[in-house]
């Protein structure tokens, strides 16, 4: 056998170590970088590490959705937080406010986006494209609540939320879906039980602990940090509507429940009450939207909601609420200007003020003002013949929106203790003979209006 030459041994496997450590610098450099993110060029101006790593991800978010044409836009209130201080001169500059990287650079886990679900195609291609990209993703779905009120078709899941992966920095994109009352809304983020809790910081997500409401919002193209993207034009109104968007979905299985045991009146007085009633609540919706009042569902009108979801047909009125502090003077001539005269005013500014305005045949609309005190609310009530003052005392409560006869609206958010303080604990049981000054639960005798007050506080038209 021929004798190998030692050298040309050594030479083959110094050669072979050369390649094999090309090909892992190779495979570092072009693979596990772009995957991981530990090596990125830098933004003009922007430091290099975990800084950029956000802004590069970002960046390569923002290509995969232009890829396949989804209009993206921008939700996330700490990027927006800085976005609004300079949004004139962003506005006003093609090429963004500042070489340096002040927006997506800034230290955060996340970074949100939003898309309209009308605008989301292509999703499987889209998932597989991020995959060879490097991203990790995690999709959340739930049941649709717009077919919840349907029993045939209430199980049917709808995607809700997106999270995309890559390096130390993750992209949250939150659906938003359109609602028959002509506004947008996200659902919650719940995991399922075989889903990895650990994915990411979830607990840090600004939007998801509980479904949310919107305003369609106006965008705008924008150049931040060299990338183009979409926000909502006034970036300071969407971040104050985000703070109070938390949403309450109305309960379809307690309505369920409801009606089994008192089927519900299907009568034509009673289509044709509810019909002018949801007519009226949209008028006066409308009427104080425009004046900028915050109102929500009050007394009948707000169990109805909570109870049965839908009109008490035998109520004969609407019930709405307002805090004393948001009165305007503007209110009953804009009513008026409505068609709505005034059927009475009981009360004043400074307590016990009520307003009835009087709608289509018996239907009237009642608007009653709540005053705060340190522990409880109160609106109040006058007996006309009698001068008699009459107090409604309800624990502190905050409003949240909800869907209610195809309209966004506001109710209490703590709902079952302010419909409870008023019908007491048999609020689930219907009661057709209701008196004001005496069947509440939260009633209380409040004295007697000054005779020499009356023509002011007692107003019958």
């Amino acid at each position: 056998m021929q004798k190998i030459n030692k050298n040309v041994v050594l030479a083959l496997l110094s050669l072979t170590s050369l390649v094999f450590l090309l090909f892992q610098l190779y495979y570092y450099k072009f693979y596990l970088s772009q995957k991981n993110g530990t090596v990125f060029s830098k933004v003009r101006g922007s430091q290099s590490g975990q800084d950029g790593t956000r802004w590069h991800v970002v960046r390569k978010f923002l290509g995969l959705t232009a890829s396949y044409n989804i209009p993206v836009y921008l939700i996330d209130p700490f990027v927006l937080g800085l976005v609004a201080k300079d949004i004139e001169q962003i506005r006003s500059s093609p090429e963004g406010p500042s070489p340096e990287c002040k927006y997506f650079c800034a230290p955060r886990d996340f970074t949100t986006f939003a898309l309209l679900d009308k605008t989301w195609k292509h999703e499987v291609g889209l998932l597989k494209t991020a995959e060879k990209m490097g991203f990790q993703w995690l999709k959340i779905i739930n049941k649709d609540p717009r077919l919840d009120g349907m029993d045939d078709l209430s199980g049917i899941e709808i995607p809700l939320h997106y999270i995309f992966k890559l390096a130390s920095h993750a992209i949250h994109l939150v659906v938003f879906y359109e609602r028959s009352g002509n506004y947008l809304w996200h659902g919650p983020l719940r995991l399922k039980q075989h889903m990895d809790r650990k994915f990411v910081p979830f607990r840090k997500l600004h939007f998801g602990r509980y479904p949310g409401a919107y305003e369609k919002p106006e965008l705008l193209l924008v150049s931040i940090d060299d990338l183009k993207v979409q926000i909502p034009k006034n970036p300071s109104s969407f971040l104050e509507e985000m703070l109070h968007s938390r949403f309450l979905e109305c309960r379809y299985r307690e309505a369920r429940s409801f009606f089994q045991l008192y089927p519900d009146d299907a009568s034509l007085d009673a289509v044709e009450f509810r019909k002018k009633a949801k007519s009226l609540l949209h008028l006066a919706a409308l009427t104080l939207n425009n004046l900028g009042v915050k109102f929500w569902l009050s007394s009948g009108t707000c169990l109805g909601w909570y109870r049965q979801c839908n009109v008490i047909p035998y109520s004969k009125d609407v019930d709405l609420g307002i805090f004393i502090r948001d009165y305007k003077a503007d209110i009953i001539p804009a009513f008026q200007k409505a068609g709505l005269p005034l059927k009475h005013k009981f009360g004043k500014v400074e307590d016990s003020l009520e307003l009835s305005f009087q709608g289509d045949d018996d239907v009237k609309l009642d608007i009653f003002f709540f005053y705060e005190e340190d522990d409880h609310i109160w609106n109040g009530g006058t007996q006309a013949k009698s001068g008699k003052k009459f107090k409604y005392l309800f624990p502190k409560f905050t409003l949240c929106w909800t869907e209610f006869v195809e309209l966004k609206v506001h109710v209490p958010c703590e709902t079952r203790q302010y419909v409870e303080a008023n019908y007491g604990p048999d609020w689930k049981v219907p009661v057709k003979m209701w008196d004001w000054k005496s069947s509440p639960s939260n009633v209380q005798y409040n004295g007697v209006w000054p005779v020499d007050e009356w023509d002011d506080v007692i107003q019958i038209y």
